[in-house]
């Protein structure tokens, strides 16, 4: 027993000797967009016996690979980034600027102090992007009951911490509340949380997260959204009744889900008289003695519309009982008297114009009897 004690003390006092490993801690892939930076969140740990190597004279080295060139050297200064962490605290998060389609490479990660610390890490893909992508929306859709209170949260990549997308919201339904959030795998997020109270005046609308990125090298800023539409349930709003003279009265609502009863009422001085169900109603004239209002109801409640007064044209009000009867009577006579009117006229034209003289007489008549001819008096006597 005492034996097996030992071993398995010396075996723990071995392993806490060989504790610690060369590691690091960074995305499998970043995507970025052409024209802006990258901050590339990176840890790392070594063996324990190297911890006292850990000092100012570390430098943090990316590279395509383990034996080409530098990409980027933290100890230069005039290198296209900046070396975020504190290397001494294990932190090589490191910043890459503008981006561009040729920086689309496997970046890795090398350890090198001015002493016996050297070291080759796993790195990172670098995408690089024409195009942001689009904000995601949570939830993706929204389906709830008027007075519901709503929070949507919009979230964007933030991979260039030195330029974060700006987020809007449309329609203007509030202020969002931005912050920045860190991933799992350390990278940073962007999001915007919409709190409002769910109306039936949103119901159908397109309710839109937008992105704006802007970039390093001055092109023009990338602009993406996700939208989803409003599904929002409510009792019948805006209840109105519209009449003719014809005595059909048409019960509009706007509801949803749909409406399903519409009943009618008649307002007689504080009374409700109950006068049918359907969205139409067709009302005679012997019951128009009072308004007349509908009620609409879905499974949410229901709407009430103000009560409606309706004039029917009626010819009895002015010719009594027999009114109908009396006004085709009326019609014919009158009809009848203007066409024997139209054809004595006509039989009057007629004779004036048969009594008319001939215009040959008329000729004959005017001659000029100075000019006449010796047979004229002759002829004259005959005639006579």
């Amino acid at each position: 027993m005492a034996a097996a004690l030992t071993l398995l003390l010396i075996g723990c006092l071995l392993q806490g000797a060989l504790c610690g490993q060369f590691e690091i801690i960074i995305p499998k892939t970043i995507e970025v967009l052409k024209g802006s930076c990258v901050t590339i969140p990176c840890s790392f740990d070594v063996k324990d016996q190297y911890n006292v190597n850990l000092d100012n004279t570390c430098k943090a080295l990316w590279k395509e690979s383990y034996w080409g060139p530098d990409v980027f050297d933290s100890s230069n200064p005039q290198q296209k980034g900046q070396l975020i962490g504190d290397l001494t605290k294990k932190d090589c998060t490191t910043t890459l600027n503008d981006m561009q389609p040729q920086n689309n490479k496997v970046y890795l990660f090398k350890l090198e102090c001015d002493n016996s610390l050297k070291y080759n890490f796993d790195g990172v893909e670098i995408s690089v992007k024409d195009d942001p992508p689009r904000p995601t929306l949570t939830p993706p859709t929204l389906k709830v009951k008027e007075g519901t209170s709503v929070s949507l949260n919009c979230s964007a990549p933030a991979p260039c911490l030195s330029l974060p997308p700006n987020l809007t919201w449309s329609p203007g339904l509030g202020e969002g509340q931005e912050t920045l959030q860190e991933n799992q795998d350390k990278t940073k997020v962007k999001i915007s949380v919409l709190n409002f109270n769910a109306s039936h005046l949103h119901h159908r609308q397109e309710i839109s997260c937008t992105a704006v990125y802007r970039k390093q090298d001055g092109s023009t800023e990338s602009s993406v959204n996700t939208s989803l539409t409003a599904d929002i349930t409510y009792s019948p709003k805006g209840t109105t009744v519209q009449g003719d003279t014809n005595g059909t009265l048409t019960c509009s609502t706007n509801a949803n889900p749909a409406v399903k009863n519409y009943t009618w009422y008649r307002a007689d001085g504080g009374q409700e008289t109950f006068m049918g169900t359907g969205r139409v109603l067709t009302v005679k004239a012997s019951d128009v003695s009072g308004p007349f209002f509908c009620k609409a109801e879905n499974e949410l409640g229901s709407g009430r519309s103000n009560n409606k007064h309706i004039d029917i044209q009626r010819l009895e009000d002015n010719c009594g009982p027999y009114g109908g009867v009396l006004f085709w009577a009326v019609t014919g006579v009158s009809l009848t008297v203007n066409i024997i009117l139209t054809l004595y006229m006509v039989f009057l034209w007629k004779q004036r114009e048969s009594m008319k003289p001939k215009e040959e007489d008329s000729t004959y008549m005017n001659l000029d009897h100075t000019n006449r001819s010796p047979d004229y008096d002759v002829i004259a006597k005959r005639h006579t």
